[in-house]
């Protein structure tokens, strides 16, 4: 009946929250009841919810004004705890089962974390418990934060292998102009290497959330291209999350192609660690060519000619062509005082290896 066994939803923070900001429980329910029927229908089922600092907004009144991260510290703190417990609420009544998991962009730095994080939401699945994830919004407020949810259920597709990612907003998908120009339409299907796509796309951000359009534009087209199916949707739309799964479905969205090229999971671990690199490769134009190639082809010290950083042997690094573009990034077979001191060396074995690469 449905065309995906396994897939991960991402809600928005503007599909959840009302216009004052508060949340928006009505929706939530609606969106539980759509999770609930197909979990019910053999769908495994991520769910990926912002809306922790909105519950928050509604529950506590501060006296005083606050600087944005302690603001953002305190009602992500009262809200978690108040959102899931609504989600607890919502599913028991369809004899359902949910569990919490809080994570920050360090717990995908490291393979060991990451595999511990995927085992964790396995056995979950494997016991029909629905994964809540969200970011811990208490401790997660420097650099070190996800862009956004896009960013993390991107991620989550990509580690849990997802037949698809579906990613809902407040609007019905990616438009070919400004959404409210009643000129502009949406941009129903986007394959890989669409020519154009960005110089449509809205850079402003939602009003609740961190993000907007082009975040979202840019992490479907990288797990599209790892395999795994994108839908951009309308959260606010009735039974969108059936109606998007349905074999022959014609509900209004943006679908992005995936791949058919299979990637490995280290692979897809990798192509997502682009803000976990410690460190830069840059190499000659030769070794960049050589990589443009259809056979297998890894990064050799032959065709380094610097690096930068200091990182140790299996850390993230990104990689450069000649002219500073990027053009990947792999798991380092070195440490950087290892690579430098052997730059240009013919007799060693790969700076970065094949199987560890991941080219933009």
């Amino acid at each position: 009946m449905f065309r995906y066994k396994r897939i991960a939803v991402k809600i928005g923070s503007n599909v959840l929250a009302r216009a004052d900001g508060t949340l928006d429980v009505t929706r939530m329910s609606a969106l539980v009841d759509q999770v609930a029927e197909l979990h019910k229908k053999g769908v495994e089922i991520v769910l990926v919810s912002s809306g922790a600092v909105a519950s928050g907004r509604s529950e506590i009144k501060v006296k005083k004004r606050l600087d944005p991260v302690s603001a953002r510290q305190l009602y992500s703190a009262v809200g978690q705890a108040k959102l899931i417990n609504r989600y607890y609420e919502l599913f028991r009544e369809h004899g359902i089962t949910c569990g919490q998991v809080l994570t920050t962009k360090e717990n995908f730095s490291s393979r060991t974390h990451y595999l511990n994080q995927k085992h964790c939401m396995e056995v979950m699945l494997e016991n029909n418990v629905i994964p809540v994830v969200n970011e811990n919004d208490t401790i997660s407020v420097t650099e070190l934060m996800f862009t956004d949810n896009d960013e993390l259920s991107g991620l989550i597709a990509a580690m849990m292998g997802m037949d698809a990612l579906i990613i809902l907003s407040n609007v019905d998908g990616v438009y070919n102009g400004e959404p409210a120009d009643p000129e502009a339409f949406v941009i129903r299907e986007i394959e890989k290497g669409a020519e154009g796509l960005m110089d449509h796309v809205q850079a402003s951000r939602s009003s609740f959330g961190r993000g907007g359009m082009l975040t979202k534009c840019r992490i479907a087209q990288k797990v599209a291209d790892e395999g795994i199916a994108v839908m951009i949707a309308n959260g606010k739309r009735e039974n969108i999350l059936p109606e998007l799964l349905r074999e022959k479905s014609d509900v209004v969205c943006t679908r992005f192609t995936p791949s058919v090229k299979p990637v490995s999971s280290v692979k897809k671990w990798i192509a997502h660690s682009d803000g976990f690199a410690k460190g830069e490769i840059h190499i000659n134009k030769g070794a960049a060519d050589a990589l443009l190639c259809p056979q297998a082809t890894s990064i050799l010290l032959v065709g380094v000619t610097r690096i930068t950083g200091d990182f140790e042997k299996d850390d993230i690094v990104k990689i450069f062509d000649e002219k500073g573009k990027q053009i990947g990034v792999g798991c380092a077979g070195y440490a950087s005082k290892e690579a430098s001191a052997w730059i240009g060396r013919r007799d060693m074995k790969p700076l970065i290896h094949y199987d560890y690469l991941y080219l933009d």
